[in-house]
């Protein structure tokens, strides 16, 4: 599959131009491994090392119009991975957007900021963030791209009012969570089923 027809594909399964025009812009084959190459525009996951991957294009793109992203917003995305899925957000929210990204795998972590350096919106760190990234708060959008059992209710706190929080939750198939939050009052609902790789923690 090329380029093109992954974005027919995503249109075809609902996805908005706004989205598609970001996918189209920020290419996924700058962040694959060399070997997957050839796989880039492929919707499947792919490894990145480390017992990481790179999500399938079409759930990328799914979350990233289910967290309803806006200019300037404030996003903290936890688990790093590739770096595909900050650029992605860091282009939709714009020069006064900030996007900070923890990854807490070490040479991820590393590949990721030498990747990233040019985007001047996006700051990465190097750390355990299932617990949220607090000096920083509060976020208009939360985003976890690993799986934990439970949310904790650290990043609940870490939420602006009228912020959406948007996590897999659950330890084989997750289900999708979204919840808004609006004054002390959070809606939750779920959006499908998915498959991630666990929500790596060192924190008890």
């Amino acid at each position: 599959m090329n380029k093109e027809e992954l974005i027919k594909k995503l249109k075809d399964n609902g996805i908005k131009e706004e989205i598609l025009k970001t996918i189209e812009k920020i290419d996924r084959k700058d962040f694959v491994l060399e070997k997957n190459l050839d796989e880039a525009y492929e919707d499947h996951p792919l490894s990145i090392g480390y017992g990481q991957t790179i999500s399938q294009p079409y759930t990328v793109a799914f979350m990233l119009q289910e967290l309803e992203l806006k200019k300037g917003d404030r996003v903290l995305e936890i688990g790093t991975g590739s770096g595909w899925n900050a650029a992605l957000i860091s282009y939709i929210v714009g020069e006064k957007g900030k996007v900070y990204t923890v990854e807490i795998v070490d040479e991820l972590a590393k590949k990721v900021k030498e990747k990233l350096k040019n985007y001047e919106n996006i700051i990465v760190f190097n750390g355990d963030a299932s617990h949220g990234l607090s000096e920083y708060a509060p976020y208009n959008k939360i985003i976890l791209t690993a799986a934990p059992q439970k949310l904790a209710q650290e990043l609940k706190e870490q939420l602006a009012d009228g912020g959406i929080l948007l996590a897999p939750v659950g330890e084989y198939t997750q289900k999708l969570v979204k919840l808004i939050k609006k004054g002390n009052e959070f809606t939750k609902t779920e959006k499908g089923d998915f498959i991630f790789v666990p929500l790596v923690s060192k924190i008890c």
